[in-house]
């Protein structure tokens, strides 16, 4: 499967991203033709220079709003709630999957923004990522992980900088609040230079799509390096490098299950119970009927997760159920195959398909239920209709 590493030595923003996403082959004419696909009343550009950080050839990406250029500050700082982000990319016309990836990073955003100001993430008003420039770094990076077909993202320790920042807040010292907010479970380092070297956009591209590696995963295979310029001369070279290649899909993680018997909760609040599971990042939930002492009707709750999101999805069985102990069991081993999305056009609009492979042999294909109830739903048909039909020119695409 594709993959990048984002190699932060130097931090990370979103014109970073995108700039080093060029050097790696996205054609500037894609990415601006994708972007006016943004129902934007403000005009803008992209400006993209070949430039030179400490003798590394780099590209640095700016935009340009050319009706305020007379308060550059002023715009940068205009406010938009979460729910105007969401209402810009949803009525765009870019593909199902852009969209999912760019407001999968906004609300990382949201979530991060509504916790230090204690508000409903929906509800939050962006500041400086909630202007033009920034939702077209994140929806852009979105087009450029499309693109490149990536399907993992790693990440390095992440150098923030050190120093003040000028933020909405006020002065703040670097990390600025949402920064830090994001980054909570990827390492980090404060270095000599003071400057903001990762910014808000940045780090909620990594919160949203990486997963740290100290170092290029021993799977991995890079193809090509591409390198994205900041805007800062400093004594180390102000550029992201991406290493793009190719892994082999193999997840060197470890497994338990954690369990529970529960005979005294309301039932309808499996429901919710398994919602917050899922995002807390529980790879699969689910319940067994079972009888408990006096023949009392019963259900095991059973999660099965990674280390990684244990301690959250703990948290939340605590939380949400009326359970007093959990129990937590070593799962040896997890054989997983290969996945990867592969797009296709049906009479009623794009579809993902989820295909799975093992052994090198391709052994199942899935459409992509949300992507099915969602033009179900605009075109006022049949779900199993769409469903079919994505599943039948799959089949058909790859012989299957």
């Amino acid at each position: 499967m594709n993959a990048i590493y984002l190699d932060c030595f130097a931090g990370i923003s979103g014109n970073m991203f995108l700039g080093a996403c060029l050097q790696l082959g996205v054609p500037l004419a894609h990415l601006t033709a994708e972007l006016e696909k943004l129902p934007f009343d403000d005009h803008w550009s992209l400006i993209v220079d070949d430039v030179s950080k400490n003798g590394i050839a780099a590209v640095h990406l700016d935009v340009d709003l050319h009706e305020h250029h007379h308060d550059h500050h002023h715009e940068h700082h205009h406010h938009r709630s979460m729910a105007d982000i969401r209402t810009i990319i949803e009525s765009s016309t870019l593909s199902l999957e852009i969209k999912k990836l760019a407001l999968l990073i906004f609300e990382k955003l949201a979530a991060a923004e509504g916790k230090i100001h204690n508000t409903p993430p929906e509800d939050v008003h962006f500041h400086e990522v909630g202007a033009v420039d920034s939702i077209i770094d994140i929806v852009g990076a979105a087009i450029c992980i499309d693109y490149l077909d990536v399907e993992r993202v790693f990440v390095s320790k992440i150098n923030v900088g050190s120093g003040t920042v000028d933020c909405a807040h006020g002065l703040m010292p670097v990390p600025a609040p949402a920064t830090a907010e994001l980054l909570a479970g990827f390492p980090t380092r404060r270095s000599t230079v003071e400057k903001e070297l990762t910014t808000p956009t940045g780090a909620a591209i990594v919160a949203a799509l990486a997963e740290h590696s100290g170092d290029l995963p021993d799977s991995f295979t890079v193809e090509k390096i591409g390198y994205g310029a900041g805007t800062y001369d400093l004594e180390i070279p102000n550029v992201l490098r991406i290493y793009l290649g190719a892994s082999d899909g193999r997840k060197a993680r470890k497994f338990v299950k954690l369990e529970t018997n529960i005979d005294d909760m309301n039932p309808q609040i499996y429901g919710y119970l398994y919602d917050r599971l899922l995002e807390a990042g529980a790879l699969d939930v689910w319940t067994t009927p079972i009888y408990m002492k006096k023949t009392r009707p019963a259900h095991t709750l059973t999660v099965l997760v990674d280390e990684e999101h244990q301690s959250a999805c703990t948290k939340i069985i605590f939380e949400e159920t009326t359970t007093l102990g959990v129990r937590v069991i070593n799962v040896d081993d997890r054989i997983e195959a290969e996945r990867r999305m592969a797009k296709i056009e049906t009479t009623y609009g794009e579809v993902a398909c989820k295909v799975g492979a093992f052994d090198g042999k391709i052994v199942s294909i899935t459409p992509e239920y949300e992507d099915c109830k969602k033009l179900a739903r605009e075109k006022n048909v049949p779900l199993k209709n769409i469903w079919l039909e994505a599943l039948s020119k799959q089949h058909a695409r790859i012989n299957f």
